[in-house]
């Protein structure tokens, strides 16, 4: 994925009442660091920048580090801008026996859209995931927010571009 930078971001009102409240309801600052940095992904048109990262660690008064850990380490936070549709297809034992990796190539080549990067009209962006705990339905995908299998080759782009349409 290509890294993008961005000018500065700042939290909406809501989005810091949002933080200032996860902040009362642990222990420790560094348990409202999931919540929060949702939060930072959703008002930030679906990633979490840098500059992000540092608004949210003023606003938290702990280090980027410990930020920068959690981000780095979980799937589900967007290190770069993505399409509007971002299909995280599940590449892992039970989704590759079923096709999860040749999955990904067809759709790549059916939305002319390279892995890990935004089509041209912005609208999708498709990755390889490692294991998103849905065996039961593989081949599988996690598409924005939604899990969703098991996938066909047959049928898959079709049921894309629905979703696309409701975004």
């Amino acid at each position: 994925m290509k890294k993008e930078t961005q000018k500065s971001f700042e939290l909406s009102a809501e989005g810091l009442a949002f933080v200032k409240k996860e902040l009362t309801r642990y222990e420790t600052k560094r348990s409202a660091i999931l919540p929060c940095l949702y939060r930072v992904q959703k008002e930030n048109g679906g990633w979490v920048s840098p500059e992000a990262v540092s608004h949210l660690s003023k606003v938290m008064d702990i280090p980027t580090a410990y930020i920068n850990e959690v981000l780095s380490f979980y799937t589900m936070y967007n290190k770069c801008p993505v399409g509007k549709l971002h299909i995280q297809v599940c590449c892992n034992l039970s989704c590759a026996m079923n096709g999860g990796r040749e999955l990904a190539e067809h759709l790549c080549r059916s939305f002319n859209v390279k892995e890990g990067e935004i089509s041209a009209n912005g609208e999708v962006t498709i990755s390889r995931v490692e294991c998103l705990g849905a065996c039961d339905i593989a081949p599988m995908a996690q598409v924005n927010e939604e899990y969703v299998g098991p996938l066909k080759k047959e049928t898959v782009v079709e049921q894309m571009k629905e979703l696309l349409k409701k975004q």
